[in-house]
């Protein structure tokens, strides 16, 4: 397993230039597209205002599109770039690390955790986290924890490929922990029924964990975001599929939907 402080420099340069977050939810492909509005729909079955903290909130994609539906949203996220481009485009935005928040005990009516999570290696650093998140949540608000799906994970390391048996491959398999080599800075990949158990450790209420864009949202990364067509297609299995056991483990992002006590 990889030192947290590796996986916190390799974050800030994958994100800081490596690679384009706003492009991924939005022209990168149908996928984006489709994880961005089943998301939103996951949150506005919860909260209709109010204000919200969007923790590790990237460029601002999900900040501003609550923004539109008159929320007020506070970013904080750990990369720069990332600050900047969002603040640019009128989202109150901050550097900062989902660890340790710099608000005040129940400042917020919901928080997003839509990336912190499948960044932090170790159970205690992902419990940190979702306890700093449920810290700054008013009782009876939402948190909304994002993670990545370990099935989805381990099929892009076997499906295809010539068969193989190694500790690595067992390591993912068994316990989520992300293969070495890869350009992503993955620090874990979780089961729909850990993330549930990871989010309830935290003294949280768990009300769902779903599979946010459905079986056939792997399909559609390789379509350009412009298929509208598929999109919605897509929109209607995962809509369907959404907390079934198992079928929701093949949605590339589980998403655990819980309120605080």
């Amino acid at each position: 397993m990889a030192h947290q402080s590796e996986i916190d420099e390799r974050v800030r340069v994958y994100y800081g230039g490596l690679f384009d977050e706003d492009a991924r939810l939005t022209t990168r492909s149908a996928q984006g597209p489709l994880e961005h509005r089943r998301t939103q729909e996951l949150i506005a079955e919860h909260i209709s205002t109010g204000r919200v903290l969007d923790i590790g909130g990237g460029t601002g994609i999900h900040a501003r599109t609550l923004r539109e539906r008159g929320f007020e949203v506070v970013l904080i996220d750990p990369v720069p770039e990332h600050v900047t481009a969002a603040a640019a485009s009128g989202v109150e935005a901050l550097l900062g690390d989902a660890r340790s928040l710099p608000f005040a005990d129940g400042s917020f009516d919901a928080v997003l955790l839509l990336g912190p999570l499948y960044h932090l290696a170790s159970r205690e650093e992902r419990l940190q986290a979702l306890r700093e998140a449920k810290r700054v949540t008013r009782a009876g608000g939402f948190v909304f924890a994002a993670a990545l799906s370990r099935y989805v994970a381990f099929g892009a390391n076997v499906l295809g490929r010539s068969v193989r048996s190694d500790a690595a491959l067992r390591a993912l398999w068994e316990q989520g922990v992300p293969l070495a080599g890869d350009r992503f800075p993955a620090g874990h990949f979780h089961t729909a029924e850990e993330l549930a158990e990871e989010v309830a450790d935290a003294a949280l209420e768990v009300l769902a964990v779903h599979g946010v864009e459905g079986p056939s949202g792997l399909a559609l990364e390789g379509v350009p975001a412009d298929r509208t067509d598929l999109t919605e297609a897509a929109l209607v299995l995962a809509r369907a599929t959404s907390a079934e056991p198992g079928i929701r483990d093949f949605s590339a992002h589980l998403l655990a939907v819980a309120r605080v006590g």
